[in-house]
Formats: structure tokens, sequence, C-alpha cells
């Protein structure tokens, strides 16, 4: 009885995230560089801010997948973590590919300059 009530809780969990999830997002992968909109409130005003980075890393699947996205600015790095299904994302857009072969880009915090470009496709 105990396991038919747990099958029945995790459809119903299901279901409701299938709702929410985003049907219009590009197919992203792991060295792409991209171009976020990330909706921030200040006051009461809502305004959209771009962030744009190369994607180090991506985890988990469904409603809870997040991305690791990588930028230096004036020579320092900044990596912020994003919910790719969340409503604070406002448009995600691929500006560049690259070739790839590992899964998490974590050594490009070692590498600067042009050392830490990517072969493009």
């Amino acid at each position: 009885m105990n396991k038919i009530s747990k099958l029945k809780n995790a459809e119903i969990i299901k279901k409701i995230e299938t709702s929410y999830l985003r049907t219009n997002l590009p197919i992203l992968k792991i060295g792409d560089k991209v171009k976020l909109g990330v909706k921030i409130e200040e006051g009461g005003k809502i305004r959209t801010q771009a962030y744009q980075g190369t994607i180090i890393s991506k985890q988990n699947t469904t409603i809870n997948q997040t991305i690791i996205v990588r930028k230096v600015m004036e020579g320092i790095g900044i990596e912020r973590s994003f919910l790719i299904h969340s409503p604070k994302i406002d448009f995600i857009k691929i500006e560049q590919s690259s070739k790839i072969r590992r899964s998490k880009l974590y050594y490009l915090r070692k590498l600067y300059g042009k050392s830490a470009r990517l072969k493009q496709l």
C-alpha cells in the first residue's frame, strides 16, 4: 500500500513540474558562449540585465536543471549559477559554440587571456 501511494505522489509531482517547464529553450551545450537576460527588480520596476559568458557545467534534469556561466570582467573571473526554467530568466541566446572534449570546464578557472580560448566549431 505504501509503495502505491509513493508512485501516485511521484506522478502528481511530475505533472506539476511539466506545467512549469519552458518549451522555447535552445539546446545548450558545455562550452557555448551564451547571453542570458536576467530579470532584476529594483524598487518597483523590473528590468532585464544581460549576462554573457561561457557555460562551464550543466547539472540535473527537468525542472531543476542548472548551468554555471563564467565570464571574465577586468581580469576577474565571475561565475553564476542559473536555473534554466526559472521565471527570472527572460531569454537565452547562443552566441557561439565550441568544440569541447570534457563534461566540466573547471580548468578555465586557472587560465586567463588567450590560453582560455576554446576551439570554435
